[in-house]
Parts: C-alpha cells; sequence; structure tokens
C-alpha cells in the first residue's frame, strides 16, 4: 500500500463519505435540469405528452415544499431508529461492533439518496421564478422530483429490511467473520510467495518511535522502496494493532542511518489514536470473542449465542495455524527487506480461552463447546508448538471446570468428549 492508497482507503471509511458524493451528485443533477428547463425540455413534453408535466407553478412550488418536508422526516426517523439499534447492539453484544455497522455502505448509500434528493428539490424549488403569463413552469424537473421521491420510499423500505437483518447477533457475527477469514486468506496467499529467510539481528541499530497511539502497518510499497534505495533491512518489533508510545523501541535497522531517513521511514508508519479493524484479523478474534462472553453475562444469559462464537473461532483457528510468525516484504528476487512480528497461535490461542474461561467454566455446554474445539484443532496442527499450547490450554479448562462444575455426571460427560447439540 502506497501513501495516495492509504489516503483513499482512510478517506472511503469515514461514514460521511458515500453521501457527500451522492449528495453532491444531487447538486449537479439539479444545475443539469435547471439548464435543460432554459432549453424548453418542459415546452418540448407539454407538446408530446402533456399529462406528465405539471403546468401550474403554484402546484409546482406546493408539491416540491412537500416533499422536501416529507423527505426531512423520513430521514430524521430512519436514523433516529438507528441511533436506537445502534445503542441496543452495544448494549447486548459489544460496543466494537458499532463501526461495522455504522460503516456499512448499504446505510451510507440510502442517507446519500435521501440528501441528494432534498437538495434537488431545494434548488428546483429556488429556480422556480414568480408567476408571469409567459413562463414555463420546469414541469419535467418537477416530474423527475416526483420520480426520486418514490425511489427514496421505496430505499426507505430497502434500508428498514436491510438494518433489522444487520442488527441480528446470527448475522454480525457471520459478518465479523468472514471479514476475518478473507483477510487471513490473503495472508495465506501472499505467504506462498515469499521466502522466510531473514538475517540474525545481532546489534542492530534500535530506532525509537516518534508517536503515540495504535500501530495499525506500514505503507509498504514506500517502506519497500526505502530499504532499496538505501540498502536497508528492516525488522518491526512491534504487532499491528498494538499500543505504542513515543520514544518507545519499536524498529530494529541492520546498520545505523541518519535523521533525514529515519523521517522517512516514521512517515510510512500508520499510527491512529483508535483501533480501527482494517485488514487486521486479531480484531476479528477479538471481537467474536467479546460477543461470546457478552452473551454470557447475567443480563442477557444468551450461551446459544456463546456456541455459534466458538463455531466461528474454531473454522478461524484452522486458518490461522497455517500462517507464519512473521510477513516480508521481498525485493523482485525474493530477498527479503522488512519483516512484521505477528501473534502467534499459541498468544491467540491464550488471549481467546482466557477470556472465554472465567466466564464459561461454570456453563457445561460451552465448557464442553470449548474442549470440541481444542479437540479437532489438535487434529490440525502444523508443528510441535500448536500442539503443546492445545494441551495446555485443554488442562487450564479442565482445572477451571473441575472447580467451577461439581455434578459428577456432568464432569463425567465432559471427560468422556459429549457432543454438544449447537
Amino acid at each position: 500500500m502506497n501513501r495516495i492508497k492509504n489516503i483513499f482507503y482512510r478517506v472511503r471509511s469515514k461514514i460521511a463519505f458515500y453521501p457527500t458524493i451522492i449528495s453532491v451528485t444531487g447538486i449537479l443533477v439539479a444545475f443539469l435540469f435547471i439548464y435543460l428547463e432554459q432549453r424548453g425540455i418542459s415546452k418540448y413534453l407539454m407538446d408530446m405528452a402533456p399529462g406528465l408535466v405539471i403546468e401550474n407553478t403554484e402546484t409546482a412550488r406546493t408539491l416540491l415544499s412537500t416533499l422536501i418536508g416529507g423527505l426531512i422526516s423520513l430521514m430524521v426517523f430512519s436514523f433516529s431508529m438507528v441511533m436506537i439499534l445502534l445503542n441496543q447492539a452495544a448494549s447486548n453484544f459489544s460496543p466494537r461492533v458499532l463501526p461495522g455497522i455504522i460503516s456499512d455502505e448499504k446505510h451510507q448509500i440510502v442517507l446519500g439518496l435521501y440528501l441528494a434528493v432534498i437538495l434537488y428539490n431545494i434548488f428546483i424549488l429556488v429556480s422556480i421564478e414568480p408567476t408571469d403569463p409567459s413562463y414555463q413552469t420546469p414541469g419535467f424537473s418537477v416530474l423527475i422530483a416526483i420520480i426520486l421521491t418514490v425511489l427514496c420510499l421505496a430505499s426507505f423500505i430497502y434500508f428498514i429490511h436491510n438494518l433489522s437483518q444487520s442488527i441480528q447477533v446470527g448475522t454480525i457475527l457471520y459478518a465479523i467473520h468472514s471479514r476475518t477469514k478473507k483477510s487471513l486468506l490473503e495472508v495465506l496467499e501472499t505467504e506462498v510467495k515469499n521466502a522466510i529467510d531473514f538475517p540474525e539481528m545481532h546489534d542492530w541499530a534500535a530506532l525509537k518511535l516518534d508517536k503515540t497511539g495504535y500501530f495499525q502497518g506500514a505503507l509498504k510499497d514506500d517502506l519497500l522502496d526505502i530499504c532499496l534505495e538505501n540498502e536497508l533491512k528492516i525488522a518491526f518489533i512491534i504487532r499491528k494493532g498494538q499500543f505504542i508510545l513515543s520514544n518507545q523501541v519499536g524498529i530494529l535497522t541492520n546498520k545505523s542511518i541518519s535523521e533525514e531517513i529515519k523521517a522517512k521511514i516514521f512517515k510510512c508508519l500508520i499510527i491512529s489514536k483508535e483501533e480501527l479493524t482494517g485488514d487486521n484479523y486479531i480484531y476479528g478474534f477479538r471481537q467474536i470473542s467479546e460477543i461470546g462472553i457478552k452473551a454470557m453475562s447475567p443480563g442477557i444469559n444468551d450461551p446459544g449465542t456463546a456456541l455459534n462464537s466458538i463455531d466461528y473461532l474454531t473454522e478461524l483457528f484452522t486458518f490461522l495455524m497455517q500462517t507464519r510468525d512473521f510477513e516480508y516484504l521481498s525485493k523482485e528476487d525474493g530477498t527479503n527487506q522488512v519483516r512484521f512480528i505477528r501473534n502467534s497461535f499459541p498468544e491467540v490461542l491464550y488471549n481467546v480461552l482466557a477470556t472465554y474461561r472465567p466466564y464459561c467454566a461454570q456453563d457445561i455446554m460451552v465448557t464442553g463447546k470449548l474442549l470440541n474445539m481444542l479437540s479437532s484443532l489438535r487434529q490440525r496442527t502444523v508443528n510441535s508448538q500448536q500442539s503443546d499450547a492445545i494441551v495446555l490450554e485443554t488442562d487450564n479448562l479442565k482445572k477451571d471446570m473441575e472447580k467451577m462444575i461439581k455434578n459428577q455426571r456432568d464432569l463425567t460427560q465432559l471427560r468422556d468428549g459429549f457432543h454438544v447439540w449447537s
């Protein structure tokens, strides 16, 4: 990713991106029809199809005023309902799912359509001149306003349907799972092309970071160009998604570099003040885990959602097991110039299980599901490190369940690996 793509990605991820573009389009369409009215398009239609054109100026004004007021009320109602449902989602699932719902392109397009039609109607209304016997009412533009308003009503129905679907916990879990799976598959596809050779980092120069925030990655194309121009190798010792502090050592270089080159490297870093999901698959594991844990809280008491979250995590872990512990940037001949450190499978597995165990160890169904997940993953391990991590987490989970569950029959069922009905 280079600098221009990064700027476009950040702008595109904002909720106002599509509404702004569509609203500007509405204004331009309004000016286009004002120009066509000056060229006599309404007069032409009056001769060809008089039933489609509104000829009375006062009727046109009243109709446009009514359409504008109705659309504003419709827009306010729609997005008041969105705020209520977002509050419900934050309470029942996790506040971290809100950015994904808010940034849904479909919702933004509907908002942009409302704004565009309102602006179009306003400009057409303003363009109507005082009543004059020789003045031709812009009947064709008013007809288009009616058609666009009907389109807004249809989009409102679609908006209600889509929102009612997107707020369901199953849809949210599936969306997070799909996004995370896609990121993992892209990682695996990239790793096939890259070698894993990288020099030992003995006595490498350490660079202290100049910003505080969440490290989201780097502009890979620009960073690789810097390495090639200066015959430089770089190793990151901070992970994507990690919160970093100014003056913290975060980068190692194979030789000492000037302040100018150091400044260029820092400009390639993507550091934000808030967590951005982006293509970081770790956030997917985190969000699904949080939804599962929230479902086990006494106020919600929805173990079925926790069971579903474990199912989604199981598949994601099977892909994570195939990834390498490091990501590389290479030049054309395959020589690795930059190395990024990733969260390894044992680390992610521990973080997920450490969040589930305190809340779910007393629930036989959820505990059984976690044991089934670990058993399934053990059959797909790639190396001994992963096997050892699964065995360790299985032992920890069994110790916790034996402390929390007193019924001997339940303990026997769990030890025997009973099939959880989800």
